[in-house]
């Protein structure tokens, strides 16, 4: 269970922010300001040292958290009151290393590592897509480092499986690869979400395609293959699976506050639709990226991306009442 403050009495505009007003993890009774009954640490990963075009997803974390101040605690789609059913906290912020995109995947795993129990799931909020790589190396460790990796759903404009950049084997286009090739996710049971063009050049699909990556691209859920993401659910079962959610995937004229914008995509309430989809499937972790708020509009793409953590976290606690 998570203590909020009554937004009746106190309200969201008053207070230090949070994410979605969730109490910081040392403040959680009985943790011993560890987080050993936290069910969700969140933490935010002020890092875009991996950004191709953009920079200033680094300060995404500190605007979702201002902008999550309005997202509530019951889910009508999912019926369940997420604050009821999980404890949650806030974990603070990873230390980083803004000019190192390798250390800072170290530093932020090793933070992560320390976070709760290994019962306690891991939710990243960046930060550019390479945080991902942290997060995914902490939530592969704590599920006991599974042979083969973790699945994983992957929604994205872009593959992100490019093996190097301008020389540089680490970014937010590698990330994937990297996650790939170091074991944390398995290909065959990754499915890449809303991916769109134009591309730099049709090689940029051979990795993932031959590695068995499914890729369902917007024109593919346009015409009606979501029931594809439907069948990847079923098929996983109750093997727990890692969301990685980069934020645009949704049409920049939803969500304008982004470094890599990519027109044509998925509208709010198609991506939240998409998310609800994955009812059923037993979550390992999650992560959120490509925040930039100076391009943003009235904080609606850091908006958008605390209902998207809040659509997750009702999807887990959905999971544990059945």
């Amino acid at each position: 269970m998570t203590v909020l403050p009554d937004a009746r009495l106190s309200p969201r505009f008053a207070g230090i922010p949070t994410f979605c007003r969730y109490p910081r993890i040392e403040d959680v009774k009985g943790t011993g300001g560890g987080g050993g009954g936290v069910d969700w640490a969140i933490y935010g990963v002020p890092f875009d040292g991996g950004t191709t075009y953009r920079p200033g997803a680094r300060f995404g974390p500190r605007a979702i958290r201002i902008e999550s101040q309005y997202v509530k605690r019951y889910s009508i789609e999912q019926d369940v009151d997420v604050c009821e059913t999980l404890s949650i906290a806030d974990a603070g912020d990873a230390p980083v290393a803004p000019y190192d995109c390798a250390k800072n995947a170290k530093l932020q795993t090793a933070f992560a590592a320390g976070l709760g129990t290994k019962k306690t799931k891991l939710m990243a909020i960046g930060g550019d897509h390479t945080i991902a790589y942290g997060n995914l190396r902490a939530t592969w460790e704590r599920r006991g480092k599974p042979k083969g990796g973790l699945p994983l759903v992957h929604f994205d404009s872009h593959l992100d499986t490019v093996d190097a950049v301008w020389g540089e084997k680490w970014g937010h286009a590698s990330v994937f690869r990297r996650a790939i090739e170091d074991g944390l996710v398995n290909p065959k049971k990754m499915i890449s979400v809303g991916v769109k063009g134009p591309l730099n050049s049709k090689d940029d699909l051979a990795y993932a395609r031959r590695k068995g990556v499914r890729v369902l691209t917007y024109s593919d859920l346009a015409a009606g293959a979501d029931a594809e993401l439907e069948a990847f659910v079923e098929e996983r079962g109750k093997e727990p699976t890692y969301i990685s959610f980069d934020i645009d995937c949704v049409d920049p004229a939803y969500a304008p506050g982004t470094g890599t914008p990519s027109v044509g995509g998925l509208t709010s309430s198609e991506a939240l639709s998409l998310l609800r989809m994955l009812r059923g499937l037993t979550i390992a972790g999650a992560d959120i990226v490509e925040v930039l708020p100076d391009r943003d509009i009235g904080g609606i793409t850091a908006l958008l991306a605390g209902h998207v953590m809040f659509e997750i976290l009702a999807l887990d606690a959905a999971a544990r009442q059945v």
